[in-house]
C-alpha cells in the first residue's frame, strides 16, 4: 500500500499511476510548494544551479546541476553517491527556494559537492524498481538475524541504493548496540555494502507513515520536518487532560499538534487572572471549578452544592481585590452571568400517514402498542356464508394430503362449509386445533379420519 520511493501509504501519483515511479511527479510527500514557478525572471538572472533532490522516506540531499539540465519538480535523475556507484531519486524543489532551503538547514552552497549524473533513462528506471522489490524481504531476513544473535534493537526499514550495491538499515534502540556480527552476517548474505543508522522514534514514525487519532495521515510523514521539544505544560495551558495515552502519538511520545495551538491558548491566558483558586464571600468560601479560556468565564461553586456559578473575568478580578481589601461580597449568585440555554426541538405527534397495522396499531386508553394475538391464528373467521346462483354449496378448494403427497392435480372431494336450503347439514364444526390433532394421531400410529363430504 506504499509507493516505492517514499513509503507513505497508499499514495496516488498524477499521469500513469505507476506508484511513485513514473516521470510525472511522484507522490506529494514533504513537498515544498514553489510560489516562484510562475514568476518572470529578469532577463540577466542567472538560475540556481543546485537542485534538491527526494529519495525514500524523509532524507532529501542537495545536488550540483553541472550539465544544466532543464528538470521540474517530480522527474527521476540519477545522482552520485558518497561510496561510489550511482543512485536515483525524484526531483523536489528547483530555483532560488532551493537557496532558502540551504539556508534553513545551515548548509554553505561550497559544501554541495556531489552532481547530477543524467535524466533516469528507462534502463535505471528498471535496475531501481528492481532494487526497490528486494527491500521487504531483505528487511525480514535481517530481524532473523538480530533476533538469533539477541540484539536488543529494532529494524525498522531498509533503503537499497539505485544500482543495487549499498543497502543502509534503519533501526531503533534505546542505548547503543554492538552489531558488528550483524553486519558479516548481512554481507555474506546479501553480497552488498551495509550501512547502519540509528534514528529515533519521531523519524521511525515518519518513515513508515500512518494515520492518527484525528483520521488523516500522520504530519511527520506528510508535511512536517523539524521536530520541536513537546511538554506536558502544552496539554496543561490547553487545559487537556494529562493522560499519557491520550496525549501520545504513533511514535509513543507526545502529539506534535499539542504545539499547534499553544500560542493562541497563551494569548487568550494573558488576560485570565492567577491564583484564584477561591474567592471570599459573606455566604461562604467558593472555590473555581472550571475556566473557559475563550468565553472569558470562571465557574464557582459553594460547598456541599452541586450548581456552579458562571463569573466573568471582569468581575473575577474586582472581587479577588475587595477579597485583599477585606471586603466580602454577599452572594455569588446574584451576579451570575446568564448563559444562553441550548434550543431543544420540539417533539411533534404526527400520525401513521401509510396506515395502521397489527403492530404498529396503539391503544386508545394505554397508548401503548398492541401486540398481535397469536392465538387467533387458527380460529375460524366469522364470515357469512356465500351462495352460489345455482343454489349449490360453497365448497373449499384446499388440496387434499393425496394431492399434497403425489404432487398430481387430482379431484378434490368438496367439503360442505355452511348449510344451504337443499343439501344436507355437516354437524361436525371446524376444530381450531385439527392440524395439530392430525399430528398426534400419526405419532401414536392411529391414520387420521377422512373429512366428512358429498359424493
Amino acid at each position: 500500500m506504499s509507493c516505492g520511493s517514499c513509503s507513505s501509504g497508499g499514495c496516488a501519483p498524477a499521469g500513469c499511476k505507476s506508484n511513485g515511479s513514473c516521470l510525472t511527479n511522484g507522490c506529494s510527500k514533504l513537498d515544498v510548494y514553489d510560489w516562484l514557478s510562475h514568476m518572470d525572471m529578469p532577463a540577466n538572472y542567472k538560475i540556481f544551479n543546485i537542485i534538491e533532490i527526494k529519495f525514500k522516506g524523509s532524507r532529501k540531499d542537495f545536488f550540483i546541476n553541472t550539465e544544466n539540465f532543464y528538470l521540474e519538480a517530480g522527474e527521476l535523475v540519477v545522482v552520485e553517491t558518497v561510496t561510489g556507484g550511482f543512485d536515483v531519486g525524484h526531483v523536489s524543489l528547483t530555483g532560488e527556494l532551493v537557496r532558502m532551503q540551504l539556508k534553513k538547514r545551515n548548509v554553505r552552497v561550497e559544501e554541495v559537492s556531489k552532481k547530477i549524473y543524467r535524466k533516469a533513462t528507462p534502463a535505471d528506471v528498471d535496475k531501481w524498481k528492481l532494487a526497490k522489490e528486494m527491500e521487504s524481504d531483505t528487511m525480514y531476513k535481517a530481524r532473523v538475524m538480530a533476533k538469533d544473535l539477541g540484539l536488543a534493537m529494532k529494524l525498522s526499514d531498509v533503503d537499497y541504493q539505485g544500482d543495487k550495491t549499498k543497502a543502509t538499515f534503519y533501526y531503533t534502540a534505546e542505548g547503543r548496540v554492538d552489531f558488528r556480527e550483524l553486519i558479516k552476517k548481512m554481507a555474506e548474505t546479501f553480497r552488498i555494502r551495509i550501512e547502519m543508522r540509528q534514528i529515533g522514534m519521531r523519524q521511525e514514525a515518519s518513515r513508515l507513515g500512518g494515520i492518527g487519532s484525528c483520521g488523516r495521515e500522520l504530519c511527520c510523514s506528510t508535511w512536517l520536518t523539524d521536530f520541536k521539544t513537546v511538554s506536558t505544560s502544552a496539554a496543561r495551558y490547553q487545559n487537556l487532560s494529562l493522560n499519557t495515552l491520550k496525549l501520545a502519538g504513533q511514535c509513543g511520545k507526545l502529539k506534535c499538534c499539542l504545539n499547534y495551538e499553544l500560542d493562541t491558548y497563551m494569548d487568550a491566558l494573558k488576560d485570565i487572572p492567577d491564583n484564584v483558586d477561591r474567592l471570599e464571600t459573606v455566604r461562604g468560601t467558593a472555590k473555581l471549578q472550571k475556566t473557559d479560556i475563550f468565553k472569558k468565564l470562571m465557574w464557582f461553586s459553594y460547598p456541599m452544592e452541586e450548581s456552579w456559578i458562571p463569573l466573568e473575568i471582569k468581575r473575577v478580578k474586582e472581587i479577588q481585590i475587595l477579597n485583599k481589601e477585606g471586603v466580602k461580597p454577599d452572594d455569588l449568585n446574584d451576579e451570575a452571568v446568564e448563559l444562553e440555554k441550548p434550543v431543544i426541538a420540539k417533539v411533534l405527534d404526527y400520525e401513521n400517514v401509510v396506515g395502521q397495522d397489527s403492530l404498529t396499531r396503539l391503544d386508545e386508553k394505554t397508548n401503548k402498542r398492541k401486540k398481535p394475538n397469536r392465538n387467533n391464528r387458527n380460529k375460524p373467521q366469522g364470515q357469512k356464508p356465500q351462495v352460489a346462483d345455482d343454489s349449490v354449496a360453497v365448497v373449499n378448494n384446499r388440496p387434499q394430503p393425496q394431492q399434497r403427497k403425489n404432487n398430481k392435480p387430482a379431484e378434490a372431494k368438496p367439503r360442505v362449509d355452511a348449510a344451504v336450503e337443499g343439501a344436507p347439514v355437516n354437524t361436525n364444526t371446524p376444530n381450531p386445533n385439527r392440524n395439530n390433532n392430525r399430528r398426534r394421531n400419526n405419532r401414536n400410529g392411529n391414520k387420521p379420519k377422512p373429512p366428512t363430504s358429498i359424493e
